[in-house]
């Protein structure tokens, strides 16, 4: 049986190629972005949204139960990131990164869960990220959201336990994507001198610990977070 798998965030970068992976493996991936589907494929459904408008949201996911009945695994990889000095860090930059990153990472688990709990089976993966441990100064605000996904997902798991839902959270280190663009190099090469491996993260890194969440051997394994390249 398909597997079926909501992913977050899927018009490009690590959703897009998390969405690739698995509709390689003949899984049903429904994605979702703010633009239209970047990817045509006929296991691949796309809404067009924003993660943290909660009426979009609760019609998405409705669609989905009403379509396919129930759903695997759910995947919070949408977010924005933005490096600032706390002293010129707008309102309106810390209410965008907390409502995309935290609000929408809260509401595609509530709405997912509550189908996933009819059929007492589920895997959540989060993203956090390593400028939480690493403490990098001009992330102070995209960190903290980042640890307000942690904190969720750790109290989280706790709570979905009693219907078999694990949720996990990976932590990658710069990924040579959009979200890294507007961070000067100087910065980029001294968060990877930090880092145990010194080098970009990939998209094989990320998947390989999103596939160890989500296989159906890791039932054991739930409010667990894993920074990648050395990073504790």
């Amino acid at each position: 049986m398909n597997k079926i798998i909501v992913i977050t965030g899927t018009s490009k970068g690590i959703g897009e190629a998390l969405a690739l992976h698995y509709l390689s493996k003949n899984c049903i991936v429904i994605g979702c972005s703010r633009s239209k589907a970047s990817i045509n494929h006929k296991n691949y459904r796309h809404f067009s949204l924003e993660v943290n408008d909660e009426k979009a949201v609760v019609s998405m996911i409705r669609e989905i139960k009403k379509e396919f009945s129930h759903i695997d695994i759910l995947i919070n990889n949408a977010a924005i990131a933005s490096m600032n000095h706390i002293l010129t860090t707008s309102l309106e930059t810390i209410s965008k990164l907390f409502n995309t990153n935290f609000l929408g990472t809260f509401l595609f688990t509530r709405e997912v869960s509550k189908v996933m709990m009819k059929k007492k089976s589920g895997r959540i993966i989060n993203f956090t990220t390593v400028a939480k441990p690493l403490k990098l100064e001009g992330e102070a605000i995209y960190a903290s959201s980042k640890a307000a996904i942690e904190s969720f997902t750790q109290t989280a798991s706790k709570e979905l336990n009693p219907f078999n839902i694990t949720v996990n959270a990976i932590g990658p280190t710069p990924i040579q994507t959009d979200l890294i663009k507007a961070i000067p190099k100087e910065k980029i090469d001294e968060l990877l001198n930090k880092q145990t491996v010194k080098r970009f993260g990939t998209f094989e890194d990320i998947i390989n610990v999103v596939d160890f969440f989500s296989s159906d051997k890791s039932g054991f394994i739930t409010g667990q977070i894993i920074y990648l390249g050395g990073v504790n």
